[in-house]
């Protein structure tokens, strides 16, 4: 039973990861690629030697304070990507936001 309940927890965690990787959202992906401009993830991807970056916070949220509605609003890893991998073979680190 511990091992199932494990497994499902697992799940839980990946979807999860999966919903917070799309940022805000197929409509503030549409939103940007109808500017012409690509996502934070997008850039971050082009960025780095494939298959090298290494997100830090994306489970990070931000801090409430109570004092206006944005505190309402969640956006996954605080609507910035942050990470480290290569480019060009080097190490290096970046972060990412849309505008």
């Amino acid at each position: 039973m511990e091992r199932e309940n494990m497994l499902e927890m697992l799940k839980d965690i990946e979807q999860q990861r999966s919903l917070y990787q799309m940022g805000g959202g197929p409509k503030a992906i549409e939103k940007q690629h109808k500017r012409g401009k690509l996502t934070a993830r997008e850039r971050v991807n082009l960025l780095f030697d494939p298959g090298t970056f290494q997100e830090l916070n994306l489970w990070a949220t931000p801090f409430r304070t109570g004092f206006d509605d944005t505190d309402a609003k969640f956006s996954p890893s605080d609507a910035i990507v942050t990470g480290y991998g290569k480019v060009n073979g080097r190490t290096v680190m970046a972060y990412a936001h849309d505008f």
